[in-house]
């Protein structure tokens, strides 16, 4: 009963049974004989019940695909690919880093479509991208002051054990 989420509806088999169920009705099972036999809600029934009685076969035909048509076609989606593969450097940018801002104008320049940044992270997970953060270290790092503060300051800081207190008297330990 119902589509769990995430899961892809099976119109032709929604649509069959609804065509079973029909079947059953006009041999004069109850609604509730039906939805048992189906496997599908009462309330589901009576509403296949009135479309029946009311456009017949033609009212339970199923309605097509569900949702907004997609914006972007796979020839698009190519485009999109080719043009990540060729870096930010291709659009004018000087660091070689994709943000989803960009993404969204290298879209919009290959296919004339805006997207916000969260359906552009959406579109980059379906072509298999991922997220890829820089590690972002200063040029001015200092590698051997980092170690000899890690050796010598470190241990001074850090806090220690405390000496061990005298053990408790539990009285649920056995002597």
């Amino acid at each position: 009963m119902g589509n769990p989420a995430g899961v892809r509806r099976d119109f032709d088999a929604l649509e069959e049974r609804r065509m079973k169920a029909a079947k059953l009705l006009r041999e004069g099972l109850s609604e509730a004989e039906v939805a048992r036999r189906v496997g599908a809600h009462r309330q589901s029934v009576n509403r296949w019940a009135r479309d029946l009685k009311e456009s017949g076969l033609r009212g339970l035909k199923k309605a097509g695909r569900a949702g907004r048509r997609p914006k972007l076609a796979p020839l698009d989606l190519g485009r999109i690919e080719r043009g990540l593969k060729r870096g930010p450097e291709a659009l004018g940018y000087e660091a070689g880093l994709w943000t989803t801002g960009r993404v969204g104008e290298l879209i919009l320049l290959e296919t004339g479509v805006r997207f916000s940044n969260s359906h552009v992270w959406n579109i980059l997970r379906r072509l298999g991208w991922s997220c890829q953060r820089p590690v972002g270290r200063a040029l001015e790092r200092d590698e051997d002051a980092i170690q000899r503060w890690k050796k010598e300051r470190w241990p001074q800081l850090k806090k220690k054990p405390a000496t061990r207190a005298t053990p408790s008297s539990s009285s649920t330990r056995a002597d």
